[in-house]
């Protein structure tokens, strides 16, 4: 189940596998697996890493609820609101698209930034809000 939640929300994203490994910092043939649900059993440090590369909580990758047709979601109230006042400041449906790239940037940044602190040992229990890029003390690729 946990294989079919991540093939749902990685197209749903329009991410193809590849794109999808190497921005959680895990194998190809590694997620393959776990998509496929030959790894039936994937650690919570993997599933928080593609939670997280694709931007979706872990609780959503992990339900065996269907989130993209359910009417019963809960859409939080912040939400709704950033929705309103996007609207109310012009913004049309179609250029959300356009501040996507700009949002995953900024995601990007953020990322890069606990793992450089990460590294350093700037980062506690208490500040720690996940895992490192690569699993490890140090980003993917070095």
């Amino acid at each position: 189940m946990i294989g079919k939640n991540i093939v749902e929300i990685r197209k749903r994203k329009n991410l193809s596998l590849s794109e999808l490994a190497e921005r959680a910092c895990i194998s190809k043939s590694y997620l393959s697996n776990i998509e496929r649900e030959i790894n039936q059993n994937p650690s919570i440090l993997m599933l928080r890493k593609i939670s997280i590369a694709l931007n979706v909580n872990l609780e959503e990758v992990l339900d065996s609820g269907d989130y993209s047709r359910s009417s019963s979601f809960p859409i939080e109230k912040e939400w709704i609101e950033f929705v309103h006042d996007l609207q109310s400041s012009g913004m049309k449906k179609e250029q959300i698209h356009e501040y996507k790239t700009i949002m995953e940037f900024i995601r990007w940044q953020n990322v890069q930034k606990t793992d450089k602190e990460w590294k350093e040992g700037n980062l506690n229990d208490r500040t720690y809000t996940h895992p490192p890029s690569g699993g490890r003390d140090e980003p993917c690729g070095n």
